[in-house]
């Protein structure tokens, strides 16, 4: 029986979810925009012109255009509070040096990343005085029109090596947040798991080692308890779908059950689940030119150690109710 969002929802329970409704509504909303813009003659010059400089502009790999008034939006502080998302450090962390955070578990959409560092939602640039932690997203989210420059304004860049490269070069306290799992892992992502795909990715390692910056692993508690999921098993026909279009596009499509506005049985937006964001101790890397695998393992086994152990610490606290320990699946 589907169970209905009662009446005598307090108001502040009501702005929560708008504010989760208008973020998942993001990118519908300037696609619709777009199109209508496409749609009417009169727009036409303007969107000739915006494309030719959307395809020539490099803002995306330099982190730039970030807006403190679009990030301290009351509305992120609603949205914050649905969850409720939290962030725990575990150290200070000086800000006269640059930082690689690595975002864990990926989870659906990895919407405890947005909240807690695209956002000031949770106050992330009071807990980390002095530094500038830009979240880092897909490239091809920014060859979308709108949608880019609406990601930009929360300081969001692309994942490329050479946008993260130019932010750590920026100065003392610019930082890099990257969900190392990426699109494969969010395929793994089940409630009460903790799967991570990271054995093999030396790639962040790198570009920490390039630029001098400490390697800072974040496990976030709750991230993968926010949607159900189909389950895909390798071999399935929906297993291969998921998978080419990982391919093809660089993304994936896990097909996920949230919550409505009005029924909290199904729906696309996510479920109240507390996420704790637990940001571990700085791993101080050697600067490197050009490291090999080899030389990243030595940091990578470090990390992959730390992870394990703010899982250890943790894990009764904020996953009491877990179906399995932290696991790195590949």
């Amino acid at each position: 029986m589907v169970e209905f969002a009662p009446l005598n929802v307090p108001l502040q329970r009501r702005r929560q979810t708008l504010s989760v409704f208008l973020w998942a509504s993001f990118l519908p909303i300037c696609l619709t925009s777009f199109l209508l813009c496409l749609s009417i003659p009169i727009f036409w010059p303007l969107m000739i012109i915006y494309l030719i400089w959307a395809y020539f502009d490099k803002a995306p790999r330099e982190g730039s255009r970030k807006s403190e008034w679009m990030r301290r939006l009351p509305l992120w502080r609603w949205f914050v509070e649905f969850f409720p998302i939290q962030i725990v450090k575990e150290a200070e962390l000086d800000p006269k040096h640059n930082y690689l955070f690595g975002y864990h578990p990926h989870g659906i959409i990895a919407v405890g990343a947005w909240g807690a560092f695209g956002t000031e939602g949770a106050n992330v640039s009071e807990v980390f005085p002095g530094l500038d932690i830009r979240l880092m997203t897909l490239d091809s989210n920014f060859n979308v029109p709108f949608y880019r420059d609406l990601l930009m304004s929360f300081g969001l860049a692309s994942v490329a090596r050479k946008s993260c490269n130019n932010i750590l070069q920026k100065g003392p306290g610019h930082s890099c947040m990257i969900v190392v799992g990426g699109a494969s892992e969010s395929l793994t992502a089940y409630r009460g798991t903790y799967n991570l795909i990271l054995k093999r990715r030396y790639g962040f390692v790198k570009v920490a080692m390039r630029n001098g910056a400490r390697l800072v692993p974040v496990l976030a508690f709750g991230e993968t308890e926010v949607y159900d999921q189909v389950k895909s098993k390798p071999g399935t026909w929906l297993h291969a779908i998921q998978q080419k279009i990982q391919m093809i596009f660089g993304f994936t499509t896990p097909i996920a059950i949230g919550r409505g506005i009005f029924v909290y049985d199904f729906g696309a937006l996510p479920r109240r689940c507390p996420i704790h964001i637990v940001v571990g101790k700085p791993i101080e890397v050697k600067q490197m030119d050009n490291p090999s695998n080899d030389d990243a393992k030595v940091y990578h086994e470090q990390y992959m150690s730390q992870l394990q152990e703010l899982f250890d610490k943790y894990k009764d606290t904020y996953a009491a109710d877990r179906q399995g320990d932290l696991v790195f699946v590949e």
